[in-house]
């Protein structure tokens, strides 16, 4: 995909620019300025030496060094061609923000900062003391995975980060917040604490690492402020006492995913929609978790324990897994969200939803695989090749894969969106003109 990709680009950038064109290269160029010549150096020494510079020759393995000076001024026409890229893409993201804050949407593109990079991409080598090298962030054993996760990612070191002013942080935050309407942020529980693990050990042998948090949130809330962005956080897993407390006195939303929200300190049961809090993303699943049809139907069970994901014996796991979801789907048929009765999964996704939306959370999401009975998860914790982690195209129920048109044609989708469209009010109600839409009562879609 990638061979032809770059054939096609570098056709676009064989036509010559405009004068003004011109002018706004250059400038792009002048303001993002050693940052992006350290990426395009690194994209243009990858295409002759392979894409982790740890196996390139040792005088390339320092971006200050003088062969690497002198690589640059060889490779000087795939340097500007990976700038020009850089340039089209930020435009092109530009463009699409401004489409959609023009067609009516409050929010708009939504950005996600990762917790990590790759451990032999640009931003390693450019930045090298910047990174814990040895070093891997995971996550600890836990409810969903008893073995704990090692993401492969080499973390920040707090040393490094707090003598630089936070630089390299900072310019993440910018370059992410420039056309961002919102920014979500994964295990954002990483800007208090990480879980580290040693290089060649398992995740049970990891230890936790922690930032400087008020820093790390001061930063965070600054950049956001001069940005104009919304900021949410994935808080969950195993989330430190203080973090959701931290966050929300910052206006950082967190994220509630509909079967985790239970009275965990009282009775066990799932949380009645009025319970749930206010400053959060409500949503059903995430991307590493399953589809709500997955979740539904027991087939993720199935997918863990085929793996060798699973702790317990497969039935044992079935039928707790049974039971929450039919404790769930027992209060949604109670709160009338269920009208069509048990046993019909795609009517089961709506009533969840429906739930989702009379919550008092400030947004409420949709997972794209949801809304045609998807049965897969996009990404498996715990696995590396053992499972097809980013690569898996949108499918239907039977596991087809859809086109994008498809996709917008599809009357399951539609039914779905039915859901959350803010409902028409009568006109004698008195609450609306005719003719006017009214939201639902809690969270608006997003």
């Amino acid at each position: 995909v990638w061979a032809l990709k770059r054939q096609a680009l570098e056709l676009l950038v064989a036509v010559p620019l405009t004068p003004g064109r011109r002018a706004a290269y250059c400038d792009f160029l002048a303001a993002q300025g050693r940052a992006l010549e350290d990426h395009a150096l690194w994209c243009a020494l990858a295409e002759v030496h392979g894409s982790d510079w740890h196996h390139w020759p040792a005088e390339l393995r320092d971006p200050r060094s003088d062969a690497t000076a002198r690589a640059r001024s060889e490779l000087l026409d795939r340097v500007d061609f990976h700038c020009r890229l850089a340039w089209l893409t930020d435009a092109q993201l530009a463009d699409a923000q401004r489409a959609a804050r023009e067609a009516g949407m409050a929010v708009g593109v939504v950005h996600d900062l990762a917790v990590g990079v790759h451990p032999g991409g640009a931003d390693t080598w450019a930045q090298q003391d910047a990174f814990a090298h040895g070093m891997s962030v995971g996550a600890p054993p836990d409810a969903f995975n008893a073995r704990g996760q090692d993401w492969g990612l080499p973390p920040w070191r707090p040393d490094t980060l707090a003598a630089s002013g936070y630089a390299p942080y900072r310019g993440l935050l910018r370059g992410l917040l420039a056309h961002a309407g919102a920014l979500r942020i994964d295990h954002v529980m990483g800007l208090f604490r990480l879980w580290w693990v040693p290089e060649g050990r398992p995740p049970t042998e990891g230890t936790y690492v922690t930032h400087d948090a008020e820093a790390m949130l001061a930063v965070l809330v600054l950049e956001a402020h001069r940005a104009g962005t919304v900021v949410m956080g994935e808080d969950l897993g195993t989330v430190e006492p203080g973090v959701r407390e931290a966050l929300a006195r910052r206006g950082v939303l967190g994220t509630s995913v509909l079967w985790f929200e239970r009275d965990w300190s009282g009775t066990g049961r799932p949380l009645a929609p009025e319970q749930w809090r206010e400053d959060c993303l409500a949503t059903a699943t995430t991307h590493d978790l399953p589809s709500t049809a997955a979740r539904l139907t027991g087939d993720h069970v199935t997918l863990r324990h085929r793996l060798g994901l699973l702790t317990r014996p497969l039935d044992e796991e079935r039928r707790e897994d049974g039971a929450d979801t039919a404790e769930w789907l027992a209060l949604l048929a109670r709160l009338g969200m269920l009208p069509e009765g048990g046993g019909d999964e795609e009517a089961a996704v709506r009533a969840v939803h429906r739930f989702l939306l009379r919550t008092p959370a400030r947004m409420a999401g949709v997972w794209l695989p949801d809304t045609i009975g998807d049965r897969r998860p996009q990404n498996l914790p715990g696995t590396w090749d053992q499972y097809p982690n980013w690569r898996l195209p949108i499918a239907d129920a039977e596991g087809r894969p859809v086109t994008l048109e498809e996709l917008a044609a599809s009357p399951r989708l539609h039914r779905l969106m039915d859901v959350l469209r803010p409902r028409q009010e009568p006109p004698e109600t008195g609450s609306a003109l005719p003719g006017t839409r009214t939201a639902p009562p809690g969270a608006r879609p997003a």
